[in-house]
């Protein structure tokens, strides 16, 4: 592990646009060295189908009823709702490699160490972007890289009411099955009240004690804050950095914005 910190920031549901603004927000300040390091933005989003640059009009089924959002980062169609794990890293790929393959492969490797926490063998599909198991495909990732400052990310279904990927054809790949963590555990309430406590978990995984995972693990019920916690130790296995909880004036931006450009 280096000294590089990744600062993890608490965001809980956020509505589509205001989270595309946020991004836009800290890229510019992170551009212009007002963010002294990365960052990580955990969150949800209410029902919303995002369109990336490489989508098709007929790779949208049904729109009725939800957001439809036509985007910067790369891809196809997805879907983002309730009880998926979305993940907006906002890092400086100086700090890293300026490569953009080497950190779309590094995105699917912290998934993939997440899932196995999880115990979700994972691995990746060749010629495809994002993580699968089972030949099911369970994490998604588009990204958008501005002077070599990344946003957007990646759509972890941990709890994810998969009926709702039948508005469009997922990733633009015709007769892909989405599937979820807690469909491959059957162990999941897909109960994701409790994201502040979640997000607590998370950050707090890698200094637990034994005795304290012992004792959590009954709430092994409460598959959301486990899911928090190994995406955390995945970023911070796969990427080389030390996780620490927000405690800056990062959430300033949100209301701040910044238009995109």
């Amino acid at each position: 592990m280096t000294g590089r910190v990744l600062e993890v920031v608490q965001a809980g549901s956020v509505p589509y646009a205001e989270a595309l603004e946020w991004q836009h927000a800290l890229v510019q300040s992170r551009i212009d060295g007002r963010l002294a390091h990365d960052l990580l933005l955990l969150l949800e989003h209410p029902p919303v189908v995002t369109l990336g640059r490489g989508s098709r009009a007929d790779h949208l089924l049904s729109p009725d009823g939800v957001e439809v959002f036509e985007i910067e980062r790369g891809g196809d169609v997805t879907f983002h709702g309730p009880g998926q794990l979305v993940g907006y890293p906002i890092l400086d790929l100086t700090g890293h490699k300026r490569d953009l393959h080497w950190y779309l492969r590094t995105l699917e490797l912290a998934l993939i160490d997440a899932l196995a926490r999880l115990g979700v063998p994972a691995g990746r599909n060749p010629g495809y972007t994002g993580v699968w198991t089972g030949g099911r495909k369970i994490g998604s990732i588009g990204v958008h890289v501005k002077r070599w400052i990344t946003s957007h990310g990646f759509a972890l279904n941990v709890t994810t009411d998969l009926s709702q990927f039948g508005r469009i054809v997922p990733c633009g790949i015709p007769g892909v099955e989405m599937t979820s963590v807690e469909r491959e555990t059957g162990n999941g309430k897909g109960d994701t009240s409790l994201w502040d406590e979640a997000v607590a978990a998370g950050i707090r995984g890698v200094e637990m004690t034994s005795v304290e995972r012992e004792t959590k693990a009954p709430v092994a019920e409460d598959l959301w804050a486990h899911a928090l916690d190994a995406v955390v130790r995945g970023f911070e296995d796969a990427f080389g950095v030390k996780a620490t909880a927000s405690r800056s004036g990062v959430t300033g931006t949100r209301q701040a914005g910044a238009p995109a450009d």
